[in-house]
């Protein structure tokens, strides 16, 4: 299968003009390294109705194209419990019964990292799950053998993250983020991934997972999110910051690509833009978005490094 990159939305709702800028980043890095681009709709926990239709108008607004059909992970469960039951068939998985309030008031276990899952189920007697298990539904935690662990980011460098027991099924029967989307990009050939830096510190888990699944772990880029002028992460209750609340204001898909390109330093245009890309020359500091006025939308680009 022909290597591939991606983009991965849920469909919560409209892409705001951060979801697009890494949207088109993604693209970018995914063309012009020969790769296929993707796109997946993570819909496993979070959709609303419709969403899935605006989102990819969307993204061919600001013109990106992609290979392939559409994948949605609500379709895709038997491929993620083949996973699972391979991991539970290792010895890699336990039961886990504990609610986010048991675990939150647990103590740490000794040397854990802050954060992470202390253990509590770990190692609990047949007995004192049949008890558990008539108490609440049982979710299930990965068994790992590491508390941390190391990636290589294009943009960062070597990143070391926590790596706990985190859960892989919730107690509801769904599946969770961090096997289905390692499934997924093997599934796939994805072996780019480009997504927004506030999610590095989940990657080591995903890392540690592909090694266990005997997954080749992806190349990783994690880039720079669009903040608002408080310097918190871009909503939509920020003003114009989705196409079609932008198209009421007069500012065209063309205008918002060509701005969000100059946001990293590139020209105004995709066919431009991707003749001289290169991952080395983007900028590492989140970009600040200015309020957006009536009549064109303010923003600040920042310097290529």
């Amino acid at each position: 299968m022909t290597a591939a990159g991606r983009f991965a939305p849920s469909p919560s709702g409209e892409l705001h003009l951060g979801n697009l800028r890494t949207a088109l980043l993604a693209w970018l890095f995914a063309r012009s390294s020969g790769r296929r681009f993707l796109v997946r709709v993570e819909d496993l926990d979070r959709a609303r109705a419709g969403a899935e239709a605006v989102q990819l108008r969307d993204l061919a607004a600001v013109g990106l194209d992609w290979d392939d059909d559409v994948v949605r992970q609500t379709e895709r469960t038997p491929v993620y419990e083949e996973a699972l039951g391979r991991l539970a068939a290792a010895g890699l998985t336990y039961e886990c019964y504990c609610t986010r309030r048991e675990i939150q008031e647990a103590p740490s276990a000794p040397h854990a990292p802050q954060g992470a899952y202390p253990g509590t189920c770990r190692d609990l007697t047949e007995a004192q799950r049949v008890r558990r298990r008539a108490e609440r539904p049982a979710a299930i935690r990965l068994r790992a053998a590491v508390t941390e662990w190391a990636v290589t980011d294009v943009l960062h460098g070597r990143y070391v993250g926590v790596v706990d027991d985190f859960v892989l099924r919730r107690n509801d029967g769904v599946v969770a983020y961090n096997l289905a989307v390692v499934v997924d990009d093997a599934a796939q050939g994805v072996d780019q991934v480009v997504r927004g830096d506030d999610l590095l510190p989940s990657t080591p888990r995903q890392a540690y997972l592909a090694g266990l699944l005997g997954y080749r772990v992806p190349e990783y880029a994690h880039v720079p999110l669009v903040l608002n002028a408080a310097g918190r992460r871009l909503a939509k209750r920020d003003g114009a910051v989705t196409l079609a609340a932008l198209a009421a204001e007069g500012v065209s898909a063309e205008q918002v690509t060509a701005l969000l390109l100059e946001s990293v330093g590139l020209p105004g245009t995709l066919p431009e833009a991707l003749a001289v890309f290169s991952p080395s020359a983007l900028p590492r500091t989140p970009w600040i978005l200015d309020p957006v006025a009536p009549s064109r939308l303010h923003g600040e680009a920042p310097r290529r490094p």
